[in-house]
């Protein structure tokens, strides 16, 4: 019998920073760094630091907008 995958788990919307690390192949210590230097957006869930998929979408894009200026 094959289980059907829960929605919520392959629909994350909210992902910890651990998970944004592994991510973007980074240390958590970078994602910390970006975050407080304002590159990285998040949202607080009581004292949890949560960084919505679009935002991680949005540090990308800035990412490669950086690589396309340092190439010119």
């Amino acid at each position: 019998m094959t289980s059907k995958p829960d929605a919520l788990a392959t629909d994350v919307r909210l992902l910890d920073v651990r998970a944004v690390a592994r991510k973007l192949s980074m240390g958590r210590s970078t994602v910390f760094d970006e975050i407080r230097l304002g590159r990285l957006r998040t949202v607080r869930r009581g004292r949890s630091r949560l960084i919505p998929i679009e935002y991680v979408d949005e540090y990308v894009e800035l990412l490669k907008r950086e690589a396309d200026t340092e190439a010119a």
